[in-house]
């Protein structure tokens, strides 16, 4: 009698144990779970992308310090004979009220009635 009880709640002890186990799978791959876990994903990735990009540019300013030492062109230039630092040509403005291309009066829009 003992054994009989002993092996029914030994099942039924091993039946809740695998009904909830399986149920807990089932929620994880709901497809409200799978993009909650795909969203973790890839703000995980994320902040291990920042924290490489900002590893990659601390080691770039050492080394570039490291260079400068060695080159010797760490400290600023002083010298006043040479000329000041360039602009990028595209964000210079016309020079001497200079127009810039293609602003006459006249429209070259072939489609444009005359």
């Amino acid at each position: 009698m003992f054994r009989r009880a002993f092996w029914f709640t030994a099942g039924a002890a091993a039946g809740v144990w695998a009904t909830t186990k399986v149920n807990r799978k089932l929620k994880q791959l709901t497809p409200e779970s799978l993009a909650a876990q795909a969203a973790d994903k890839a703000v995980e990735t994320g902040h291990r992308l920042k924290e490489f990009a900002l590893d990659v540019r601390a080691g770039m300013l050492q080394r570039e310090a490291e260079l400068g030492e060695a080159l010797g062109i760490e400290a600023p230039v002083e010298d006043p004979a040479l000329p000041a630092p360039r602009r990028a040509a595209a964000l210079d403005s016309p020079r001497d009220g200079a127009r810039p291309p293609y602003t006459d009066k006249h429209s070259y829009n072939r489609n444009e009635d005359h």
